[in-house]
């Protein structure tokens, strides 16, 4: 499997994640190989493509990047003598991610039953109970349904039945607009505004 399209895709997948920072500049040094890791693997290929299933706990190791999850299944489509096994690998078609998804990088974090990434469209769909979280700077998006659309930067996160979306942000200070203004007391030589009542002279000792 082409690893370094793997790589990219898991890339993008970050980059289209709510609250993720802009893309640095590659550092000079090589970045390490992306790794898959699973109980067991199978192949299956037809003339133009080639299904990888990943099962029984998958975890992907990325640049700043770690993606876990129970079953992973990768079409990538290829090309090369189609009696071949593998044959070459082009460009990946979809990776569906399922059960216990957990997709990790710094401060942020998103969970779901179910994730599919659809690189031809910039596109992705996370389901079952997904929730997308910055440690860092305190904040929640719940939905039954997101969808990230990183070619547009939108997501898109619909209620489906009583459940619906949910947003949790850090605390805001009270802005006090519920509250009276204090009224200060005038200086004892303060000149009278107009119209107000002279005051009253001090009493003979």
């Amino acid at each position: 499997m082409n690893l370094r399209g793997l790589a990219c895709l898991l890339l993008a997948l970050r980059a289209a994640l709510p609250g993720a920072t802009p893309a640095v500049p590659a550092p000079t040094a090589p970045l390490p190989p992306t790794t898959i890791e699973s109980g067991a693997l199978e192949l299956f290929s037809t003339e133009k493509e080639t299904t990888f299933t990943y099962s029984r706990g998958v975890r992907i190791t990325a640049t700043n990047l770690v993606l876990t999850c129970d079953h992973l299944v990768v079409i990538a489509r290829r090309s090369g003598d189609p009696a071949a096994l593998v044959g070459r690998q082009e460009k990946l078609k979809s990776l569906v991610a399922s059960g216990n998804v957990r997709l990790v990088q710094d401060d942020r974090e998103a969970t779901a039953d179910r994730a599919e990434v659809f690189p031809d469209d910039d596109r992705v769909i996370l389901t079952g109970n997904p929730v997308v979280r910055s440690v860092k700077d305190g904040w929640e998006q719940r939905g039954p349904r997101m969808e990230l659309l990183r070619g547009e930067r939108r997501a898109v996160i619909r209620g489906e039945g009583a459940e619906r979306p949910r947003t949790i942000l850090p605390p805001l200070k009270d802005l006090g607009y519920d509250k009276s203004p204090e009224r200060r007391s005038a200086p004892a030589n303060a000149p009278a505004t107009p119209g107000s009542p002279a005051p009253a002279a001090p009493a003979p000792r």
